[in-house]
Parts: structure tokens; C-alpha cells; sequence
């Protein structure tokens, strides 16, 4: 398995609720729709939630702006990614997600890189 993560800022102008609706209400139904056009397996949104606690930790890290929330998009294979979205079908859904996208994000911001996913320990007894 491997995954797009990609790191998502609101669109300025908006207010974390109309993003958030926007995001999960909107883009959220779109990507299942779409999905088996892009051979997409899985998809999830993470949404950043408000926290003064890690705003500070962030800060005495120096770290940048977090997001407004990450999304994972999940394929079966490199190769699968490639096959599916070379169609005109999965071509022409990632246009439509595309189009979808920038009604409630910022371009200029997004950050996206492929990857896979190596669990160093869970003690959550899944």
C-alpha cells in the first residue's frame, strides 16, 4: 500500500466551519464518488483541531504553521495509481476533485508527497 498525504490550508476568506463543511460535506462525498476512477482504496481527512496547548509547543519548536488538516489518499500500488489515473475516467475525476478543491483551499500552500507507512508501535490493542 502507499498514500498521498497532502497537507491542506483554508482557502482565505473562509471560517474553519464553512472549510470544514466545504472539506467533509462536499469534497468528502466527491472523493468516494470518484474513487474507484483514481483507484483510490482509502481515503481519510484528518481535521486539526483547536489547541492553544499544541499552538505553544509548536511555537517553542519553532515550527511553521501547522495545517488547517491532512488528507491520505490510499492506493494498492504505485502501479495501480499510475494505470487508474492514466484513464480518461480517472483523469477526469482528479479534474473534478480538482475543481471541487479550490472552492475551499489554498493552493499556493498545499504540500503533497507520496508515501508508505511504517508503524513503530501501537498500544492502541488493534
Amino acid at each position: 500500500m502507499i498514500k498521498m498525504i497532502v497537507a491542506v490550508w483554508k482557502k482565505p476568506g473562509l471560517t474553519d466551519e464553512e472549510f470544514e463543511d466545504l472539506w467533509f460535506n462536499g469534497h468528502g462525498p466527491l472523493c468516494k464518488r470518484y474513487s474507484p476512477a483514481m483507484g483510490i482504496v482509502k481515503y481519510v481527512q484528518n481535521h486539526k483541531l483547536p489547541s492553544q496547548l499544541m499552538e505553544n509547543f509548536s511555537k517553542d519548536r519553532g515550527w511553521a504553521k501547522a495545517p488547517d488538516g491532512v488528507a491520505e489518499a490510499w492506493w494498492e500500488s504505485e502501479e495501480a495509481m499510475l494505470k487508474a489515473l492514466a484513464t480518461p475516467e480517472g483523469h477526469e475525476a482528479s479534474m473534478i476533485l480538482k475543481e471541487d478543491e479550490e472552492r475551499f483551499i489554498h493552493p499556493p500552500e498545499i504540500i503533497a508527497f507520496m508515501s508508505t507507512e511504517e508503524t513503530i508501535y501501537d498500544h492502541t490493542g488493534q
